[in-house]
């Protein structure tokens, strides 16, 4: 076996395979005459067919067959000796033009990218240090009464908090619209749920009112309909309520399926809860930060197979989230594209960083975050149990560990800082 490679791009390569013809011619006698011993051919008896007659029948076939063998075999032997690491199957296209002394093909494939990590010490990490004040929970309590509140009709003017039962049809044109009309819609003060040109018009009404008004649809609304259009409103008040929110004691927390501990209890819940998302946004957060260091650090080039891969992967799993089973309906595989890429950058640099450091899975953290998975539940430690012996889970639960733990090594490493910040302030920064 000859073989040669030639470079035809950065990650691209073609390697030429020459395959000795004897042995080939070798390999086709030999499947023949095991084909002889079965073949069934009209005139003669099973294995009495002459050599002549059975090559004629089966003699391109046997070919095809041997050659395809030995095109995977002698590939796979290739790749190996010439310390190629290919990461994809390869194009395999045989030589046109016949030779008597060999038979050649040629692969074309990608292979992965030299990896040489630089720059990690340079990597800046601003740790957010998150501040729950005691006005921060009584917000939250205040929330969780909104969720369970009633609503009393008033009879004043509409304000800020009210909910507004109204009638209305819009007109663009002259002419109605598809979704420009409604009857007995609440509309709740301040909740944002309506066109700003719109609920402001709601402010001040109280029943029996008779509103016509015009609003704009922003250019970027979502129907191109209304796009930057002006729109006619008429509107009618049916009614103006005012929520009544429940008690904060006991009884709230009965409505939440707290039995036992009453408001005191729920009010832990609650801190817990909120320290608990604050956490999972702020490991989120740092990661990021390593991440995107890492990679401006460390520019690579990856193949496009793999890319291909990961975007099929990313389009796969949006059909499964929007519940499309039809893979015409499938969103454009140019939309994953440019995320694809950069999930396929970040774990050849993460799986480098791991090997270079010895970065070995801690099975203490892994079962932590078994435990923040099933945390909430009735049976949360037979869940856990559950879990850390099932494979699958493990096998999606260890690599993100891993990769935690790279960036608690980028970290170290490189430059942290750490900034306090208020809760409503890092969880809702639109507000």
């Amino acid at each position: 076996m000859q073989v040669t490679v030639e470079e035809t791009g950065t990650l691209e390569r073609q390697m030429t395979v020459k395959l000795p013809a004897e042995n080939i011619e070798k390999k086709v006698e030999h499947r023949l005459k095991e084909v002889g011993k079965t073949a069934k051919i009209k005139g003669f008896r099973p294995g009495k067919v002459p050599p002549n007659v059975v090559r004629q029948h089966y003699g391109a076939q046997v070919r095809q067959e041997v050659l395809s063998e030995l095109m995977g075999e002698s590939y796979r032997d290739a790749v190996k000796q010439e310390n190629l690491n290919p990461v994809a199957q390869p194009q395999i296209q045989p030589e046109m033009t016949g030779s008597d002394e060999y038979f050649a093909y040629t692969a074309t494939f990608e292979v992965l990218p030299e990896v040489n990590l630089k720059g990690l010490e340079k990597i800046e990490v601003t740790v957010p240090n998150v501040q729950i004040k005691d006005t921060d929970c009584d917000d939250m309590l205040t929330n969780l009464r909104r969720q369970k509140a009633t609503w009393e009709e008033v009879q004043r003017k509409s304000a800020e908090g009210d909910r507004v039962i109204v009638d209305f049809e819009g007109k663009l044109k002259g002419e109605p619209f598809q979704g420009g009309s409604g009857k007995e819609v609440p509309v709740v003060l301040g909740d944002g749920q309506m066109l700003p040109e719109f609920e402001k018009a709601l402010y001040g009404v109280v029943a029996g009112d008779e509103k016509s008004i015009k609003v704009k649809f922003p250019k970027d609304y979502h129907s191109e309909e209304l796009s930057g259009k002006k729109v006619d409103f008429d509107i009618v008040v049916h009614r103006i309520e005012e929520q009544e929110l429940p008690p904060l004691d006991n009884n709230l927390a009965e409505l939440y399926g707290v039995e036992e501990g009453g408001l005191e209890k729920l009010t832990n819940d609650v801190k817990e809860n909120m320290e608990r998302e604050a956490e999972q946004r702020v490991r989120g957060d740092i990661r990021n930060q390593a991440m995107e260091g890492l990679l401006d650090a460390n520019p690579v080039e990856v193949p496009k197979a793999l890319i291909n891969q990961e975007a099929h992967a990313m389009q796969h799993e949006a059909m499964r989230q929007l519940g499309i089973e039809d893979h015409a309906q499938a969103p454009e595989i140019k939309n994953f594209t440019e995320n694809a890429e950069k999930r396929v950058r970040l774990s050849l640099l993460i799986g480098k960083l791991v090997d270079e450091n010895n970065i070995e899975v801690n099975s203490d953290r892994v079962r932590e975050r078994v435990e923040q998975l099933c945390a909430g539940y009735e049976n949360a430690d037979e869940m856990v149990r559950s879990y850390l012996a099932d494979p699958q889970v493990m096998a999606q639960l260890e690599p993100m560990v891993i990769e935690e733990q790279a960036v608690d090594w980028i970290i170290k490493n490189g430059k942290e800082k750490t900034k306090k910040i208020g809760f409503k302030e890092y969880m809702n920064p639109q507000d």
